[in-house]
């Protein structure tokens, strides 16, 4: 039986990949290198594992955290996180590109994130998405 490297403090400890270890040698410097590219990574497995338990979870509804951002702002926060691109963003709240740019980089700001990706993770953290919503 393969024992799955994965614990949840190792994510608040900012791990960035996780493999089983019967990965063969030239698939873990694949990973390395995806890493090492700044990208995150799970095995597959792995993937499958926490989609299943993620999805036997009781779903409450969060509530928003208190993060000083203006309404717009959250609206921006929410079509991030349902992973819509600036332009579909713009088009949605009837906006400009470069105000829907500017939200962005305000909310990256603001919330201390580095991506969209640590975007998607802060809205659904702190209650501005809930999975299913759309």
């Amino acid at each position: 039986m393969t024992r799955t490297i994965w614990c949840w403090r190792h994510c608040a400890a900012g791990a960035s990949g996780f493999l089983l270890k019967d990965i063969r040698p030239d698939k873990l410097l694949e990973a390395i290198e995806v890493v090492a590219a700044g990208e995150a990574l799970l095995h597959p497995r792995i993937t499958r594992r926490l989609i299943e338990r993620f999805a036997a979870l009781p779903a409450p509804r969060p509530t928003v955290h208190d993060d000083g951002l203006t309404d717009r702002e959250r609206d921006v926060l929410l079509a991030v996180a349902q992973g819509l691109s600036n332009h579909d963003i713009a088009a949605r709240l009837h906006l400009g590109y470069g105000t829907v740019k500017t939200h962005v980089s305000h909310l990256l700001a603001k919330l201390e994130c580095r991506d969209r990706a640590q975007l998607v993770i802060y809205a659904y953290e702190f209650g501005h998405a809930v999975p299913g919503d759309r």
